[in-house]
């Protein structure tokens, strides 16, 4: 053995984690890496924005399941990493990011970017630390993924000064550690999963919410398609489990949500937390302070409770501090475990047909309120009115979705609507922000989801607004080939925030929600890409086949109508 420089020692623990793609940005700071990187055979994989890079590490994580690693130089690159690694924190996704640095030696002298990257990142990753020693690259890397991992899944942030990166030290003296973290998952608490069992074997109105931490189970299709077959308990997934239950199957549901919390006696809730997109838990409104005493009617609807006061709640999460959060009553039952392993135990006990025979009627109930709500859509479905509603938009993409296709959704309303409309089928098949709710998350996603998945199309929804972000990246797909294809749905405005504005506010102060019905497509034709411009019905299935089969990155820009759809729906 010789020596080796930093960079490589870095590579090396790579690709003993697996790890097929570098994402990154190129800076001085960092180019070792890239070094290493072509000696140990993974691919180099650059952006036009260093948050696309970040969010194309978190999107790698959501496609495999094993974190996403990027890197970015020091200063600027770290800061406009920041976006996206806070995405990922509060979205419970592994990733490694590596953030370059000044020389030690100049350290807090004014080095070229110099700043304090570590406490910048501290509040939105699992840990924030920096590598001093060479001979120590190695260990960091692989505690930073024990860390991205264990527990409940997050980002993690590894400063590397220049110089530390450029060193040559002795090779043997630097090897890559081994066995240096379990793939072992929380098992629930036997006692307390006897009690949820209890809970649940009594209920006549069950329902399970079983949201993003299942993406982290081991076979996390098979656990939930499982509990839903052999127990008949109605079942809706959110977040990253999308797509683990067959939408062409009996046991999916996506519409009769609401409809289900009203009527439950026994809540089964599973790796998502009480928080805006289930009312906080509330069982009564949520009353703003103010000086008057009174909440505006838009107030309320914002926090208008989805549960009754009287539902009984299991809460599973793999932390325990969500369990109960936001319930003034608490909850139930709470367990601190892995969703699937939980799954796995409730399918085995209520796997009878007395219980069956119990739910039955009350699953009959949700499933006609869902078929009440799709005749509904349907009826918008079947318009033929140009330019087209974003649900016949929607339906329209929908008959290109097979089997393993990747859907990301990138924008405000016309991804709420395609999140109804559109049925990916399988583990990361479906891919939006989460919690944080950031634009721009597009083309990041699609270019990792595409690289790990090469047979599978990898479709980006796109708002107009949102596509502003990021749409350079279009550049980097054709110089790289990555070919996804983006579909905008264009309004010509920020319609999440402009029917809220004017629902308040009032017609006449609109401000700073408008747009026009600009020709995006043609940025990704100067760019090399395949674009198209859809006005009328009839155009869009010409239009989708034409964009699949140019083999190319390409976007299809739709002029869309006006919709009452998502009338009074307003998220905060």
């Amino acid at each position: 053995m010789g020596t080796i420089h930093g960079g490589r020692l870095v590579a090396r623990a790579l690709k003993a984690e697996g790890v097929d793609c570098l994402f990154t940005l190129c800076g001085g700071h960092i180019q070792a890496i890239y070094d290493g990187c072509l000696d140990e055979g993974i691919r180099v994989v650059d952006t036009r924005h260093e948050q696309s890079a970040a969010h194309a590490a978190d999107g790698w994580a959501r496609t495999t399941g094993r974190p996403g690693v990027c890197a970015v130089t020091a200063g600027p690159g770290v800061t406009d990493a920041v976006t996206a690694v806070a995405n990922a924190f509060r979205a419970g996704v592994p990733m490694v990011i590596f953030g370059g640095a000044g020389p030690t030696v100049f350290t807090h002298m004014g080095s070229l970017q110099d700043m304090d990257h570590v406490e910048l990142m501290r509040p939105i990753t699992k840990w924030s630390a920096a590598v001093r020693e060479t001979r120590r690259l190695a260990e960091y890397v692989t505690a930073a993924f024990r860390r991205a991992t264990t527990g409940v899944p997050g980002p993690v942030f590894l400063e590397v000064p220049l110089d530390v990166l450029m060193e040559f030290v002795d090779e043997a003296a630097c090897p890559v550690p081994t066995s240096y973290r379990t793939m072992a998952r929380a098992a629930p608490d036997p006692v307390y999963l006897e009690r949820a069992i209890d809970l649940l074997q009594s209920a006549e109105r069950p329902v399970a919410i079983v949201g993003s931490q299942l993406r982290w189970s081991h076979d996390p299709e098979a656990a939930v398609t499982a509990f839903a077959e052999r127990t008949g308990i109605p079942t809706f997934v959110n977040g990253m489990a999308r797509g683990l239950l067959d939408p062409h199957g009996p046991h999916f549901l996506n519409r009769s949500r609401k409809a289900a919390l009203k009527g439950v006696d026994v809540l089964l809730i599973c790796g998502t937390p009480f928080d805006f997109r289930l009312a906080y838990g509330q069982s009564k409104p949520i009353m703003p302070g103010s000086q008057s005493g009174k909440a505006s009617a838009a107030m309320l609807m914002m926090t208008a409770p989805v549960l009754g006061p009287q539902v009984k709640i299991v809460q599973v999460d793999l932390d325990g501090t969500e369990i109960g959060r936001n319930r003034p009553t608490g909850v139930d039952v709470g367990l601190c475990a892995d969703t699937g392993l939980v799954l796995e135990g409730l399918a085995a006990a209520l796997d009878n047909d007395t219980f069956r025979g119990r739910v039955g009627p009350w699953r009959q109930k949700i499933q006609e309120a869902e078929a009440a709500q799709w005749a509904k859509m349907n009826a918008d479905i079947a318009k033929q009115d140009d330019p087209p509603n974003p649900l016949r938009v929607c339906d329209e993409v929908n008959r290109f979705i097979r089997r393993g296709d990747i859907v990301v959704g990138d924008g405000g309303d016309f991804v709420a609507t395609a999140a109804y409309v559109l049925k990916p089928h399988g583990v990361g098949t479906w891919m939006d922000p989460g919690p944080l709710g950031t634009l721009g998350v597009g083309p990041g996603y699609a270019m990792a989801a595409k690289l790990a998945r090469p047979d599978a199309r990898v479709i980006i929804m796109y708002g107009d607004g949102s596509f502003g972000l990021n749409g350079f990246e279009f550049e980097a797909m054709v110089r790289q080939n990555i070919p996804v294809v983006g579909i905008i749905g264009n309004d010509a405005g920020w319609t999440q925030i402009l029917r809220g504005q004017r629902e308040i506010y009032g017609a006449n102060r609109v401000v700073a929600t408008t747009l026009e019905y600009t020709r995006y497509e043609k940025v990704v034709e100067a760019f090399g890409g395949h674009g198209e411009y859809v006005e009328t019905t009839a155009g869009l299935a010409p239009a989708l086949e034409r964009a699949f089969a140019s083999g190319k990155p390409a976007l299809v820009n739709v002029k869309i109508a006006q919709s009452s759809f998502r009338e009074g729906s307003i998220s905060v």
